[in-house]
């Protein structure tokens, strides 16, 4: 099912399609240390190569990243996404906040109206969520969604935990 990127609303968000405009943020973050926990930090060609990735599986799967703004100011904080493909063993619910917007319950907001996007619009009848075992932020925020362990899915890195989410 292929679909073009919808924009979703939450009180206080706007989930948009990506745009170049995107890029320099994106690319501070995927080429830094906060990257870690994603697998990075990565180099100009492998952030580059995500970047679109994370643009190009709206055209081929039907799914893909979409930015997260501030409704009132319009700034932009962070990232959400429904990934698949030959790196992703299932459909995964993916986030990222930049460094200032932590701590304001953005990332679960924006998580939530994904996920109930992906369950509503596209039918996925479960989510994952990849986590590295040393991002504590992560862990705790797939917990708050009522994500559950589950240590039997498959995964590309071995180290990775999985939390899965069902629909409410």
């Amino acid at each position: 099912m292929v679909c073009d990127p919808p924009n979703l609303e939450t009180e206080r968000l706007v989930l948009r399609p990506m745009t170049m405009g995107d890029w320099p943020a994106y690319a501070e973050l995927m080429l830094s240390e906060r990257a870690v926990h994603m697998g990075g930090p990565f180099d100009m060609a492998g952030t580059w190569g995500m970047f679109c990735s994370d643009a190009a599986q709206w055209s081929l799967m039907g799914h893909g990243a979409l930015m997260v703004d501030e409704k009132t100011t319009g700034q932009r904080l962070g990232q959400v996404c429904i990934n698949y493909g030959p790196l992703f063993p299932e459909h995964e619910l993916g986030w990222f906040l930049f460094p200032f917007a932590e701590g304001r319950g953005i990332a679960a907001e924006a998580a939530i109206a994904m996920r109930k996007w992906a369950f509503a619009v596209r039918g996925l009848k479960t989510l994952v969520s990849y986590i590295a075992p040393r991002n504590m932020r992560s862990i705790h925020l797939a917990e708050r969604l009522g994500a559950s362990l589950d240590p039997d899915a498959a995964r590309t890195d071995p180290d990775d935990l999985v939390y899965r989410h069902f629909p409410d």
